[in-house]
C-alpha cells in the first residue's frame, strides 16, 4: 500500500504552487474536491479497499497536465503519473488502471469499468449539486482569461449544451445528481431565454 496521506499532502501543494492563477476552477480546490466525491461514490458503489486506493490516486492526479498545459491534459496527466508512480511500486499494469481512470474523465466521457465510471462522475459530481452555480461561474472566469470575448449568453449556451449532452454513469450519481442536474439545465434555459 501507497502512503496515501503523504502523496496527497505533496500533490495538493505542488499544484497550488505551480499552477498559473488564472486556473480559478483546474487548481488544487477542485482536486480536493474532486477526491472526496470520488471517495464517497466509490464507498457508495461498494468498491475494495485495494480499489478505492487507485481511485483516490487517479482522483488526486486526474488533472496533474494542467501542470504542463490545457490541452490534452489528461494524456500528460498520464506522462506524469508513470514517471512517478513507479517509485511508489506499483506495477505498470496497477499504473495502467489509474491511467484508464484519467483518460475516462476526457469529455465526451466514455469509461469503460466500474473504477473509471467512478472517478468521471466524481469529476463532474457537482453538476448535480447546489454547488453548481459556484463551479459555473469559477470556469466561466477560466475560459475568458483565453476568450476575453466569451459573454455570459455564450457561456448558457455552451452550459445548456454541455448538460444536456453530459450522462452520470454509476448508480449513485444516477440517483443523487442526475435529478438535480435535469434541473439546473431548466433553469439555464429559462435564464437564456430571458436574455433573449
Amino acid at each position: 500500500m501507497v502512503d496515501f496521506e503523504n502523496i496527497k499532502a505533496e500533490f495538493l501543494h505542488r499544484l497550488e504552487n505551480d499552477l498559473p492563477p488564472h486556473l480559478t476552477y483546474h487548481n488544487a480546490q477542485h482536486t480536493q474536491y474532486v477526491l472526496n466525491r470520488a471517495i464517497e461514490i466509490a464507498i457508495e458503489e461498494n468498491v475494495a479497499e485495494k480499489d478505492l486506493e487507485l481511485v483516490k490516486l487517479a482522483a488526486l492526479y486526474h488533472d496533474a497536465g494542467f501542470l504542463v498545459q490545457k490541452d490534452e491534459h489528461e494524456a500528460l496527466g498520464c506522462t506524469i503519473i508513470r514517471k512517478e508512480f513507479a517509485s511508489f511500486g506499483l506495477s505498470p499494469a496497477t499504473i495502467d488502471r489509474v491511467c484508464g481512470m484519467v483518460m475516462a474523465t476526457k469529455i465526451p466521457q466514455n469509461p469503460q469499468n466500474l473504477l473509471e465510471k467512478i472517478v468521471a462522475d466524481a469529476d463532474l459530481e457537482y453538476l448535480g449539486t447546489d454547488l453548481f452555480d459556484i463551479g459555473s461561474d469559477r470556469l466561466y472566469r477560466e475560459l475568458k482569461f483565453d476568450n476575453p470575448d466569451l459573454t455570459k449568453k455564450e457561456w448558457l449556451e455552451i452550459q445548456i449544451k454541455f448538460l444536456s449532452a453530459h450522462r452520470y454513469h454509476t448508480s449513485y450519481c444516477l440517483k443523487h445528481r442526475e435529478p438535480i442536474k435535469r434541473v439546473h439545465i431548466e433553469k439555464l434555459k429559462s435564464n437564456l431565454t430571458e436574455m433573449n
